[in-house]
């Protein structure tokens, strides 16, 4: 369901009759003003949309058990990309209707349900067997500011960055130091000594008692956003010497590219040779030209 492009964009059918969208005003003046006559256009049969009742069920359960609210992901990706689409402009869900339009409207999980294994050396299938969905607790008073990603080489701890890179925050600039020690710490007693793997990245977020949370595991390499590193020096670290090298968006003008092109940082596939690559490669040439020219300074 999820990957049929073949006809038009059906919603499932909920068995609690709860909408993805509010509930329009019917006016019958409407209705009269817009009429087919009879014999025009297709006269196929429309489709039926689907219906998934059991998964539905087993949803909307869950969605009590955790408060009410979730947002969802699949084996490693939410739906980051369609959260424009919901009506709270975020991923937060409270229905099984709100949860299938986030994930039939995103192009983001074609990675988990095609491409998952394309960056493994030893890939013996582009895509797991088995899916998951996962609905995590929806958080209203989740600070972005506070999020970061950390990056893992050789099971050592080699950079950590801002995750919502579209944004500078002052708070940041004066917790730089507490918050590399807090992570660290979390990081060298409970991550590395539980997590066997090699190289890897996670997200964390740090509460306003101090305490580190883990938000999500990743791995290591171009399906991941480096953020505010780029993947060539992230490669490069554990050669480079012992320190971990933390990163946040320092003052406004280091933004990253979402409010360059308007398109939210994590929503754009930056990728080597993507159309995006190239195209903010073009603007930061031109944003580069336009600051050396004698006329910048007017």
């Amino acid at each position: 369901y999820l990957l049929d492009d073949s006809g038009p964009f059906l919603l499932p059918v909920s068995i609690s009759n709860e909408d993805a969208f509010p509930n329009r005003i019917h006016n019958p003046e409407e209705e009269e003003d817009y009429q087919v006559s009879e014999g025009s256009g297709d006269e196929a049969e429309p489709l039926s949309p689907p219906s998934f009742p059991e998964l539905e069920l087993k949803i909307k359960e869950s969605i009590e058990t955790l408060g009410g609210a979730i947002f969802p992901k699949l084996n490693w990706s939410a739906p980051k990309d369609s959260a424009w689409i919901s009506t709270s402009g975020t991923l937060r869900c409270t229905t099984f209707s709100e949860i299938a339009l986030l994930l039939r409207s995103s192009d983001s999980l074609i990675h988990d349900l095609c491409h998952a294994y394309d960056s493994c050396s030893d890939k013996t299938m582009s895509r797991p067997p088995n899916f998951f969905l996962a609905l995590r607790k929806w958080y209203p008073s989740f600070q972005p500011e506070m999020e970061f990603r950390c990056f893992v080489r050789g099971q050592k701890l080699v950079g950590i960055s801002q995750r919502e890179v579209t944004t500078f925050y002052p708070v940041l600039c004066e917790k730089k130091n507490d918050l590399e020690v807090l992570i660290e710490e979390f990081f060298n007693g409970i991550v590395r000594l539980k997590f066997e793997s090699n190289d890897y990245t996670f997200d964390v977020y740090v509460t306003q008692d101090e305490r580190v949370k883990v938000l999500d595991f990743n791995p290591w390499g171009a399906f991941t956003l480096p953020l505010l590193f780029t993947w060539e020096e992230l490669e490069q670290k554990p050669r480079e010497g012992d320190d971990l090298d933390f990163r946040i968006v320092e003052s406004r003008c280091a933004v990253q590219p979402g409010l360059k092109t308007a398109v939210p940082y994590d929503y754009l596939d930056v990728s080597a040779g993507s159309g995006w690559d190239q195209f903010l490669r073009n603007a930061g040439e031109e944003l580069q030209r336009q600051t050396k020219s004698p006329e910048a300074g007017a």
